[in-house]
């Protein structure tokens, strides 16, 4: 969500022209996050979002907009993207895929209570078992194959430490039976901030963009490892807990996800690890970006692992 591709009034409004959503007032851009250009733009007939797409292609998007249509048209809260005056939701901007889409309320919550922890697992099984209505497919680009590809992209920049770490739990999660996992949809990147609360409320699931097809349980502990996350970075057991049960209120686990539970922890940390890694010693140029920081995961995978 950081700004990649500048955009001037001219420009916008010209990209505007092709919707029926009013005429230009104001826009900014969005500095938090790190994968695409995002505005805020503001109409004569509403609030939007307008996200420039900078790694994604033409081809693949329809995947990631659908999506956010087919969750919002099925009550579980997301944000519509609008169509064009033909009735497409992707649009060409500055020569890349660009997509308008509603600016929902609420904010991403920094500290998550333990309610709104119960009521994002709440949506979250929603939001699995919907995804399992839903056609389109889509590999999960962030697997087991690219955490490999990474580690070897990055090893040359690594401590020590840190690459014993990532190998240690490359071997160990080589030899978890993943394949025997329930599959859906997935948001795959449900962190504190793509998710927005008006106090307890949830107004909105966002930034979709790395949704695919894949295991529901990694899914629930990508969420668990950013929600349930103390200040000091292993994992509150109540907050757990509490995200467990009301998942299972509306999606029971299978008795294989409850024996997986711990290395879909171990996974989940182990991706963000390797992405925040990347993104420090590889960085993108853009105009304004930030760099999360890699030890938050180090952290927690080191937790993880010594739970076992």
């Amino acid at each position: 969500m950081s700004v990649y591709t500048v955009v001037d009034q001219a420009e916008l409004e010209v990209f505007l022209a092709d919707y029926e959503q009013g005429s230009l007032v104001s826009f900014e851009g969005i500095s938090a996050g790190i994968e695409n250009t995002n505005y805020f733009v503001d109409t004569t007939e509403g609030r939007f979002v307008l996200t420039i797409f900078e790694h994604h292609s033409f081809e693949e998007l329809p995947y990631f907009l659908n999506i956010m249509a087919f969750m919002a048209e099925h009550q579980i809260p997301t944000a519509h993207p609008k169509p064009t005056l033909n009735g497409q939701y992707l649009k060409e901007l500055k020569g890349k895929p660009a997509a308008l889409v509603e600016r929902l309320t609420g904010s991403g919550v920094e500290q998550p209570s333990q309610l709104q922890c119960q009521i994002m697992a709440e949506n979250l099984a929603k939001f699995h078992l919907a995804g399992q209505q839903y056609e389109q497919t889509r590999a999960n680009d962030r697997d087991i194959d690219w955490m490999h590809q990474t580690f070897a992209s990055i090893k040359r920049y690594l401590s020590e430490d840190e690459i014993d770490l990532i190998a240690k739990e490359l071997a160990y999660q080589a030899g978890q039976p993943w394949d025997q996992l329930p599959q859906s949809v997935i948001h795959a990147d449900l962190f504190c901030d793509n998710a927005l609360f008006d106090g307890d409320a949830l107004s909105g699931i966002i930034d979709l963009y790395y949704a695919c097809n894949a295991s529901m349980l990694y899914d629930l502990a990508v969420m668990v490892n950013d929600w349930c996350r103390s200040q000091d970075g292993t994992l509150v057991n109540e907050k757990v807990t509490a995200v467990l049960s009301a998942y299972q209120a509306v999606r029971p686990l299978t008795e294989v996800e409850l024996t997986l539970w711990k290395a879909a922890l171990r996974l989940g940390a182990l991706r963000f690890l390797l992405s925040r890694l990347q993104d420090q010693h590889q960085p993108r140029e853009g105009e304004m970006t930030q760099i999360k920081d890699p030890n938050v995961f180090k952290t927690l995978l080191i937790a993880h692992q010594d739970s076992e």
